[in-house]
């Protein structure tokens, strides 16, 4: 028992040393994802902590494990709205992106690294795909708010890219390692068996699982712990079929998340707690099975690896693949640059060391590399890039509750007033929130209020009933009122606010002069035909005069902000 306990007092010093350690670091913009790994090293033979960890069986183990629930934590938040707009731009990424990006890289290893082609192009492969665990962690720490069109891209090409990567791994692995290799019928084969398979289990999974939770009546926690459970059954039975399980874990999310009684808030906390253990516990372990003294040797080539990468493969690969998309230019370059590397490639590393292949050791070190450099230096500079490259929206604060009623159409929104909301001081009869929607009740000191008894105060909450498709309208209406945030939003959107349905002719006569020449129709349709598939802080320019969408009920533009060049 005395073994165990050490084990277990271990395991419990490591965990919450590196939670404290990441509360510390991330108010100076370091990744806690960074964190957990540094933790892990030190914690191995080379560190402080002397414990020696080379199981990489077990490793590998748990990082399937962790890999899969982060997936299906991330389909549960990932809205079907999303790809209206991303859909297919995230596909191209997830396949010919991933596929361009290796082939870079590794065309690049061949050189630094002194390996033989089909090596060099299988730690292309292993550093190639984007990571799901460091993206939406990293989004959601940094508290960068994009448009639908940028962050949708991001998320699903980070939850569907796994089964690419997976597939060229594999495939550059048998190759070297088996005699006679795989043939190309047998390759491509494999690609598609991987994902119809998966798509097909994750549909079946997903559907499945939203019927048993429709019918079942158990505890919010309780729920999260049987979607986890189920969701990992899938993952398995899925890999068992030869699809790829980690397609089939994110599509299994992304259905429950998004049945008609979607998941509720204290379901995505309790996800959101087993999701951060799972990438805490992946990380720290993978940090104990590196061993820093055997990195030296090949530090330097692989910092130019993750050089290449990060500055010329992946940025040159999603501009290629995301031409026919049309997307503004910024926002091709801060999708380049969120490339994010985690824990994926590092997993992928431990395929050519359970296989024995020449060189494994050497592309798990260099694997371990890219993934320091890529959250040391991009996972930093998320915030930054997204301001200077002018993709952020001016920031939305979230609802204190949000909840599904029984209809699964209609939400309950809960708001508190305070110093960033700018409602205090403001009439009750002020209060007019946009679309069908309406306040049903005011609580202050945990009793409702009536109208008669004053303007709002600091620590009032205000209860909203809304439709689910104007919950982003409602909550910029009930969070984006402060002085601060009125001025943010005048520099993204202008200092204007147009109604769409105004007509063009006069609102250019108006700001712009009288026009050259008969503009017919209004300014939403003047926009909806310029944006085909607009999402919020998308512009279209005419003359001197910047209209930009400023709100959207679905896919239809309510509010048009206006900036006069």
């Amino acid at each position: 028992m005395t073994a165990v306990n050490e084990i277990f007092l271990f395991a419990a010093a490591l965990l919450a040393g590196g939670i404290a350690l990441g509360a510390l670091s991330s108010r100076m913009g370091v990744p806690f994802l960074l964190v957990f790994l540094i933790v892990g090293m030190a914690a191995g033979e080379d560190g402080p902590g002397g414990f020696a960890f080379d199981d990489h069986r077990l490793a590998f183990l748990i990082g399937n494990l962790a890999l899969a629930v982060i997936l299906l934590d991330g389909g549960l938040r990932t809205r079907l709205s999303s790809f209206r707009v991303a859909l297919a731009p995230s596909l191209a990424l997830a396949t010919f992106g991933v596929a361009a990006t290796a082939a870079m890289v590794g065309l690049g290893a061949v050189w630094l690294l002194g390996l033989d082609w089909r090596t060099g192009l299988a730690l292309g492969a292993i550093v190639g795909s984007t990571d799901a665990a460091a993206v939406f962690a990293l989004l959601r720490a940094n508290r960068v708010r994009l448009n639908d069109r940028t962050g949708s891209t991001l998320e699903i090409e980070s939850g569907v890219n796994d089964p690419m990567a997976i597939f060229l791994t594999l495939s550059l692995v048998r190759a070297i390692s088996q005699p006679g290799g795989m043939g190309g019928v047998e390759i491509a084969l494999d690609l598609v068996a991987q994902l119809v398979i998966g798509a097909a289990g994750g549909l079946l999974g997903g559907r499945a699982l939203s019927a048993v939770i429709g019918r079942l009546h158990i505890t919010e926690g309780l729920s999260a712990l049987f979607i986890c459970a189920a969701g990992l059954g899938v993952f398995a039975l899925t890999n068992l079929a030869g699809g790829s399980g980690f397609l089939a874990a994110y599509l299994v999310g992304l259905i429950v998340g998004n049945r008609k009684h979607r998941a509720g808030e204290d379901v995505l906390r309790a996800m959101d707690g087993m999701a951060w253990l799972a990438q805490s516990g992946m990380f720290l372990l993978l940090g104990l099975l590196v061993t820093p003294s055997e990195l030296a040797g090949s530090a330097l080539p692989a910092l130019g690896v993750a050089a290449l990468l990060m500055f010329v493969a992946r940025p040159l690969a999603v501009w290629v693949t995301l031409l026919p998309f049309r997307f503004p230019w910024r926002e091709s370059a801060f999708i380049g640059w969120v490339g994010l590397r985690g824990a994926v490639p590092i997993v992928l590393a431990l395929f050519p060391l359970l296989a024995g292949m020449p060189h494994a050791q050497l592309l798990f070190n260099v694997a371990f590399v890219v993934v320091l450099a890529s959250l040391l230096v991009q996972g930093m500079t998320i915030g930054f890039a997204a301001r200077r490259l002018g993709v952020a929206l001016p920031p939305q604060s979230e609802p204190a509750l949000d909840v599904a009623l029984t209809d699964g159409t209609t939400r309950l929104f809960e708001f508190e007033v305070n110093d960033a909301s700018g409602l205090a001081g403001a009439a009750f009869s002020s209060l007019d929130p946009p679309g069908e929607s309406y306040v049903a009740a005011i609580l202050r000191d945990g009793r409702p209020v009536n109208r008669e008894e004053g303007p709002l105060e600091i620590g009032d909450r205000i209860l909203v009933v809304s439709q689910a498709s104007g919950a982003d309208t409602l909550v910029s209406y009930f969070t984006s009122r402060s002085e601060a945030g009125t001025a943010t939003a005048r520099s993204r959107y202008g200092d204007f606010v147009l109604d769409p349905d105004a007509p063009l002719e006069d609102v250019l006569a108006a700001y712009d002069g009288a026009p050259d020449t008969p503009h017919g129709g209004t300014l939403g349709e003047m926009m909806t035909a310029s944006l085909p598939r607009a999402v919020v802080g998308d512009q279209v320019s005419v003359g001197r005069l910047r209209f930009t969408v400023r709100e959207m009920n679905g896919e239809t533009i309510t509010q048009v902000g206006l900036k006069l060049d």
